[in-house]
């Protein structure tokens, strides 16, 4: 994932650039103004219809400017809002939107974009009646439960999907903005840290003309906005900073190693994170690149030992690797910036 949770990632994701390059304001400096742009955008331009349903109040227009760029923009309805925590159940009500949207002629009827963010695997864990058990009631094993029960519903969209005439034209990815914790280097749930318990995540690709392949280099969610733009014959934007996974998914390039990034700007909430995952090795970069730590995450996928000392080359090497590719994220400082943890607000962001 691009960040530790869904403020930055989804932002990210949208404007196919790391969260510290936006314009932000408003929750954890991560509300975007419409002068960022955002790839359904230009989808919407090239007359792509593009549609978004949603299960948190954060996603309304007015708080994220998430909206921008979607022709039919919905909220599940009846949820309660409270930014402090998300007691939701709202997998059935969700997948039964979408359904609902995607019967419609004026939104399939042509080439069309559709993202669906589901939010029950998410805080506060629940048991779901009818559903299996994981476990005595740990909140690991309700974790558990949750994507079972929305796997379940991811089903049922699956389903409804398949049974559609243009059901077999239709590429469906499916991945995560954050991961969570359990009690790993002493924390729970997600938010302001970098651990691969929270930012390494699922991605499945399932589209037309493609068979069963698997890529174990490690890829990032800035690749997705190039990728739909490809998978609808549309170019690339130069402001992306990713590239396509469309030929590698179809097995008409090997997947080369390149360099991962995962940026978690400084916000009133946190001191800024960020990572560089190259091959094996995994090096964490605290508040403004004053402390560091390396990982194996192949041998030591725990992040349990601290390798600086014992691979000093390697380190050396990875600090050097870090510090010539953030040269390439210019950040944004947001308004309001003397809110902002860990920093004197007449230095740069």
């Amino acid at each position: 994932s691009l960040s530790s949770y869904t403020a930055m990632s989804v932002g990210g994701f949208l404007a196919g650039r790391y969260p510290g390059e936006l314009k932000r304001s408003g929750y954890f400096f991560s509300a975007h103004p419409d002068e960022e742009l955002f790839f359904p955008e230009l989808l919407q331009k090239a007359g792509v219809r593009t549609l978004a349903a949603h299960a948190h109040f954060y996603f309304k227009p007015e708080k994220a400017g998430f909206h921008q760029g979607f022709d039919d923009y919905r909220l599940v309805a009846g949820l309660s809002a409270d930014n402090s925590t998300d007691r939701n159940v709202s997998s059935p009500q969700h997948v039964d939107l979408a359904i609902d949207m995607l019967k419609q002629e004026k939104n399939t009827g042509g080439q069309f974009f559709a993202w669906f963010h589901l939010m029950d695997p998410h805080d506060v864990y629940v048991k779901h009646d009818g559903f299996p058990s994981f476990g005595r009631g740990g909140m690991r094993g309700r974790y558990d439960g949750e994507i079972y029960f929305t796997d379940h519903h991811i089903g049922r969209l699956l389903t409804f999907i398949d049974a559609q005439v243009w059901g077999q034209h239709t590429a469906i990815i499916v991945t995560a903005d954050h991961g969570e914790a359990f009690v790993e280097h002493k924390m729970s749930r997600h938010g302001f840290e970098l651990w691969e318990s929270i930012v390494h995540v699922p991605l499945l690709v399932r589209m037309p003309n493609a068979g069963p392949r698997k890529i174990d280099k490690p890829r990032s969610h800035l690749d997705l906005a190039p990728t739909i733009m490809d998978l609808l014959d549309l170019p690339p934007h130069s402001g992306f900073g990713g590239q396509s996974l469309l030929s590698e998914l179809r097995g008409k390039s090997e997947p080369t190693a390149r360099d991962v990034i995962v940026d978690l700007p400084r916000t009133s909430d946190n001191f800024r994170r960020r990572a560089l995952i190259h091959g094996r090795y995994k090096i964490i970069a605290f508040g403004d690149d004053f402390r560091y730590q390396l990982y194996d995450i192949i041998d030591d996928p725990g992040e349990r030992r601290d390798l600086r000392g014992r691979k000093k080359d390697v380190y050396k090497d990875m600090k050097r690797r870090y510090l010539e590719r953030v040269k390439q994220i210019k950040d944004v400082c947001p308004k309001m910036r003397h809110k902002l943890k860990g920093k004197r607000p007449e230095r740069t962001c």
